[in-house]
């Protein structure tokens, strides 16, 4: 489950992939918003590898 942590490296370090500006989302081009958009997505994924790792310890 932990490998889900690693979803945030690739999708950020892989540079050319959103180097760009469009498409923009409300003004904002590509290369910003992408990057915004991990920040929840980080939060989430980290928060489900923490239930995860806390209610296999229970054991």
């Amino acid at each position: 489950m932990r490998y889900l942590l690693l979803l945030p490296f690739v999708g950020l370090l892989w540079l050319p992939f959103y180097n760009g500006l469009l498409p923009s989302l409300f003004g904002f081009p590509f290369f910003y918003w992408y990057q915004l958009m991990w920040v929840p997505i980080t939060a989430l994924l980290i928060g489900v590898v923490y239930l995860h790792e806390y209610d296999a310890g229970d054991d």
